[in-house]
């Protein structure tokens, strides 16, 4: 297997990603503006199939129209060169001081109403430029004190905000799909949809579910101490996996954004197995882009920005390696029947059995050794440390 990337890789990277000034809560910036045009043609040359972009990141807040326009043919003419598509856009509805209470949930209806139309321009961008997804990150809908919001009445607006979102898109005929991306906290102190189960069970409570699923991001879930295969094993698992976010992260502090697979490495090689390869009982994997939200170290210059970008492809590549090493080898297979891996996908029960039948099995109930059950071992810790040898390709 090539570790050149290539665009069927599908690799992709936000503009705010390689082209973030490092500047910092502690900091002011220690790189200079990157040109998004420069941005494009560099990313081609990596080997990269796409990039991603906030509306502010493109164009300045505030520009005029006639500058708007001339940004975006420059871009478009970037694009056209070096055949990098732009599979994705969003919103920044948290930098400027307008949305420090939120944007679709603000507690002032004027935010909220110059938030809707910033959004939908956006979204007219997005069909412009061919992107398949939209993803929605409400950073700033939250609030840090408990007294200084209503939850209940945050999310109706949530709600109403977003079904205008899909009707607007429908009836534009754009065939956009709405990417909710979970936090829990940073930059509020506690932000609504904090996490995947949260954003999928919201869902559920639009006008048109269907158009709505989560991109949910390594460093967001794993800061909440959570399993970030595990999640988006769900997603998939409910089909609402529309996009996704790669970083690196170590655990429950800030969100660091560091390069993919440079925090929890065995849950970065799990995660790869489980998009490349689906689950062990055959559920789906995922085809969609493989993108980067990661923040290049502040202490890199831009030959180290371009450094960081070409590692989270590496290290993506590396482990698909190893991910098909581990699914065909013969040790892994054995492991695997001997904890029972495979026996998880095998109904618990009979075809056409009922409740009375359960009941009515002995071997069930009555005449099963629950001491013997309970004396077995299953065998993990082996099957792990095989995981282990193959990401290290351990002699």
């Amino acid at each position: 297997m090539s570790l050149q990337p290539t665009r069927e890789d599908k690799f992709s990277f936000g503009l705010w990603t390689i082209g973030w000034q490092a500047r910092d809560a502690f900091g002011d910036a220690s790189r200079p503006e990157l040109d998004p045009i420069e941005a494009v043609h560099k990313l081609a040359e990596l080997g990269a199939y796409g990039i991603t972009f906030h509306d502010d990141d493109l164009v300045p807040f505030g520009s005029d129209a006639a500058t708007r326009d001339g940004i975006i043919a420059g871009f478009k003419k970037a694009l056209e060169e070096t055949g990098i598509i732009v599979p994705m856009v969003t919103t920044n509805t948290f930098t400027h001081p307008l949305f420090k209470d939120g944007a679709f949930t603000s507690n002032d209806r004027s935010v909220r109403r110059y938030a809707l139309r910033k959004i939908l321009r956006q979204v007219d961008l997005a069909a412009e430029l061919g992107a398949k997804t939209f993803v929605l990150w409400g950073g700033r809908e939250g609030s840090e004190y408990d007294v200084a919001k209503d939850i209940y009445a945050a999310l109706d607006r949530y709600r109403e905000g977003l079904n205008l979102l899909a009707q607007y898109s429908e009836d534009k005929n754009y065939g956009l799909r709405f990417a909710i991306e979970p936090k829990p906290n940073e930059p509020r102190g506690d932000i609504l949809l904090p996490t995947a189960g949260h954003a999928i069970a919201f869902t559920q409570e639009l006008e048109r579910p269907e158009l709505f699923g989560i991109n949910p991001e390594v460093g967001h879930e794993q800061m909440s101490n959570l399993n970030y295969t595990h999640a988006i094993a769900q997603a998939l698992w409910h089909d609402k996996l529309f996009h996704i976010d790669l970083n690196g992260q170590h655990g429950p502090k800030f969100d660091q954004d560091l390069v993919f697979g440079h925090g929890d490495l065995l849950n970065a090689f799990s995660l790869v197995d489980l998009l490349e390869n689906g689950s062990w009982g055959g559920g789906r994997g995922y085809d969609g882009p493989r993108h980067f939200d990661y923040k290049p170290s502040r202490t890199e210059d831009f030959e180290g920005v371009w450094d960081s970008a070409a590692a989270n492809m590496r290290m993506y590549l590396l482990l698909k390696e190893r991910a098909a090493e581990f699914r065909a080898d013969p040790a892994v297979q054995e492991a695997l029947a001997y904890s029972k891996v495979k026996d998880l996908s095998t109904p618990t029960l009979n075809p056409g059995e009922t409740y009375a039948d359960l009941l009515n099995d002995r071997s069930a109930w009555e005449d099963f050794d629950a001491d013997a059950a309970g004396a077995q071992g299953y065998g993990f810790v082996k099957l792990h440390q095989l995981a282990i040898d193959h990401v290290v390709r351990a002699s």
